[in-house]
């Protein structure tokens, strides 16, 4: 063999050597990318454009175009802290100790347990950087001022009754950030100041309140930083955003990152910034605020591309609930806006339109660009699922994540579905099961929330309702009558749920009080009974 044949094979071997070991070491590790998971507040199921919104959403519509949508994604809740706590948790919100509506006072104790391991310490532990950057809503608990120590009889609400100088404890970074920037509650919930790590960037020395929109002046009036607007709150998300993302790509020991980005929009009070506003002055501001909305999406997006690490960087886009029919935009709905989509209710409901939401996922090189899955999944998977594709599931403790399922087959083309049932939760703490096609709301009602002006269906019910979702996707024929062993089939697998603190295989755990408090249904259903 000629010298120049034999090094040739050689160098073949070193080659064929080495992809091995970097094939066996991708496989035993486990992908590492970046993540970003932007959460939108709010936003139905129909807003974005590719979904049949009239405000163009560019960056959503691109992010969709490259990457996959999921047309059967659901929050664990109609209403954003439950949610929230669903998302970092893992874990269904009504096994928590809020069993209804959502926190409203910034004295209500934090809803974070920092002894509890989430979506954000998991990842620290995997070796990410973390950040979260926006809406919390989730608490901290703040070291409180003596009861009405202020003289000024306007500045006695619960905003006021904090101690600005001193830092809080069990928010972002008590629980498993390494940074953050935020705000404690949506934007028509004081007090109205930036909120760095565990401080007040700024101490409150006025009372602000910022009104829905230009046709609903309703506002909460409360502490407030003298310079702090409601209008510049996505440009600062924005740019903090980007900001990171630049940093984290320059530092020097390569760690991946994790960005949660919950968005204050397009929630109240409508507050589009000044290059926003007037954009769509033929509709709304509201209108404005999508388009507002979508370009901090776009901002994210050129960032990862500008710092070079589009294809090392997973990108979803998602929503905490349905659209907010109080806010007004008469013009919109005249032209064809339709937030729910096809669907039947909005925000606060256990119909569709409360927790049927938006769901994009952008990974270059992974996710197939122009994909579709209509896999049943839920806002309480992100936990399963990140541990998945870092081959770290092993990693999750029985008393961690137990709703959680891994949606990562289906981002490699899988459509098998991954949830034995989802539970859905309104503002009121009723429930909900699906499974498969059929649907049972555990209410006479719509579980509290808003009807859309547009859709009004009044359905019968003696003490539930039963819908086929494959049917009937506007949910108004009530099966209960026809279908009674579908019915107890899924009162069962409620109880089992409700019982067992968890729906993933495992050992049982405890809910945090019991969850459950419709008499009238435990006493038609025992099962469903604490006792």
């Amino acid at each position: 063999m000629r010298n120049s044949t034999r090094s040739a094979l050689v160098l073949l071997i070193y080659i064929a050597a080495g992809l091995f070991h970097a094939i066996s070491a991708w496989s035993a590790e486990g992908l590492r990318p970046n993540i970003v998971l932007i959460l939108a507040d709010d936003m139905g199921y129909g807003e974005p454009s590719h979904a049949g919104g009239i405000i163009p959403t560019p960056a959503l519509d691109r992010m969709a175009r490259e990457g996959m949508r999921f047309t059967d994604a659901h929050t664990s809740s109609s209403v954003c802290t439950p949610t929230r706590y669903g998302i970092l948790t893992g874990r269904y919100n009504w096994r928590s100790r809020l069993k209804s509506s959502v926190l409203f006072n910034p004295t209500d104790r934090a809803l974070m347990d920092p002894n509890r391991l989430n979506l954000s310490n998991f990842l620290q532990k995997a070796g990410y950087h973390t950040a979260c950057i926006g809406k919390w809503h989730l608490g901290a608990d703040w070291v409180k001022l003596p009861r009405n120590v202020n003289p000024d009889k306007s500045k006695r609400s619960a905003s006021w009754q904090i101690d600005y100088t001193q830092p809080f404890r069990n928010g972002p970074v008590d629980v498993g950030f390494d940074e953050a920037f935020f705000i404690l509650s949506s934007l028509d919930m004081a007090p109205y100041v930036y909120l760095r790590n565990n401080r007040a960037e700024t101490v409150p020395t006025v009372n602000k309140g910022f009104p829905h929109n230009e046709y609903n002046k309703f506002q909460r009036v409360g502490a407030a930083a003298e310079d702090f607007e409601a209008s510049n709150c996505l440009a600062d998300w924005a740019a903090e955003s980007r900001s990171y993302i630049k940093r984290r790509a320059e530092d020097k020991s390569e760690k991946p990152w994790f960005l949660y980005l919950p968005l204050t929009s397009p929630h109240t009070p409508i507050a589009p910034g000044k290059d926003f506003k007037g954009r769509y002055k033929q509709y709304s501001w509201y209108a404005d605020f999508m388009a507002e909305t979508d370009w901090v999406a776009a901002q994210v997006l050129e960032q990862i591309e500008q710092s070079g690490l589009d294809d090392d960087t997973l990108v979803i886009f998602t929503s905490d609930n349905g659209f907010a029919p109080y806010v007004k935009i008469p013009k919109m709905i005249a032209a064809g806006y339709r937030p729910s989509g096809p669907y039947r209710g909005a925000k606060a409901t256990i119909y569709e339109g409360g927790h049927r939401v938006p769901f994009i996922v952008r990974w270059p090189g992974i996710v197939t660009a122009g994909s579709t899955n209509d896999v049943t999944i839920c806002t309480t998977d992100f936990f399963a699922t990140f541990a998945d594709l870092l081959d770290k599931k092993s990693e999750i403790p029985d008393n961690a994540a137990e709703d959680s399922f891994s949606f990562y087959p289906c981002l490699k083309g899988s459509k098998d579905q991954i949830r034995p049932f989802t539970i859905h939760h309104s503002i009121s703490g009723k429930f909900a099961i699906r499974k498969g096609e059929w649907k049972l709301v555990m209410a006479r009602d719509a579980g509290g929330g808003w009807d859309l002006p547009w859709k009004k269906i009044k359905t019968t019910s003696k003490l539930v309702q039963l819908y086929n979702l494959k049917d009937d996707p506007d949910e108004s024929k009530n099966l209960e009558d026809a279908h009674p062993e579908i019915i107890d089939e899924l009162v069962n697998e409620l109880a089992e749920a409700l019982h067992n603190g968890r729906t993933t295989p495992g050992p049982k755990q405890k809910n945090e009080g019991w969850p459950y408090r419709d008499g009238a249904t435990k006493a038609k259903y025992p099962r469903l009974s604490d006792k």
